[in-house]
């Protein structure tokens, strides 16, 4: 049995992997790899940087929700798929994190008030109870897809290697949504949803510049 201690220091690990610059190593290769970098103009350059430092911020939150999560969840079941989501949001983090790099931006300044912050919301939902916090669980994941949804359509048309970022992210975080209500999800209500979507354009708003 793990004790207290020995989830402390494997969480604060999974912290300084996600916050520290180039810490985190993926386990798949980027979908953007195999692509060709597109000649973008300033305008579009900063478009496609703000866009790409929301969703590597929504990375960041994602592990810290599931980390939280996998702190307090009751069932050894359900901790172990909040780790493997964790696992596989990894990937997506440092894909974004290439891709600011690359596009000669960086991630956004504010990433560790919102790690701390969304650490404490899932540790929260694990502690009241397991079907909430697979609920809160697919009910971000339906945010991220929206975003996602949105942010390849606004994607200035030549940066192929984002979109193929995003596109896969998408895949991925659909999947995800689909494994917490399988398992037994608690599915909100949309007032709830209504809710989380104007928190969520807080952290876009800002983000998106800083």
């Amino acid at each position: 049995m793990i004790s207290f201690i020995d989830k402390a220091v494997l969480q604060f690990d999974r912290a300084l992997q996600t916050l520290v610059p180039h810490a985190a190593k993926a386990n798949r290769s980027s979908p953007a790899d195999k692509l060709k970098e597109a000649e973008l103009d300033q305008s579009d350059r900063k478009h496609s940087s703000g866009l790409m430092r929301i969703n590597h911020t929504g990375e960041v939150c994602a592990q810290a929700l599931y980390a939280g999560q996998a702190t307090t969840a009751k069932l050894a079941k359900v901790r172990q798929e909040m780790e493997h989501a964790a696992d596989e949001e990894i990937d997506h983090l440092v894909w974004c994190e290439q891709r600011l790099y690359d596009l000669g931006s960086k991630p956004s300044i504010l990433n560790p008030l919102f790690y701390g912050a969304s650490f404490m919301i899932g540790a929260g939902a694990g502690l009241i109870s397991d079907r909430l916090s697979l609920g809160f669980v697919a009910a971000t994941e339906d945010q991220v897809c929206i975003h996602l949804e949105k942010h390849m359509a606004t994607l200035p048309m030549q940066d192929e290697k984002s979109k193929a970022v995003l596109t896969q992210m998408h895949i991925d975080e659909a999947k995800h949504k689909a494994m917490a209500l399988e398992a037994g999800g608690y599915e909100f209500p949309q007032p709830i949803m209504a809710i989380m979507t104007q928190v969520s354009k807080v952290m876009t708003s800002t983000t998106y510049r800083i």
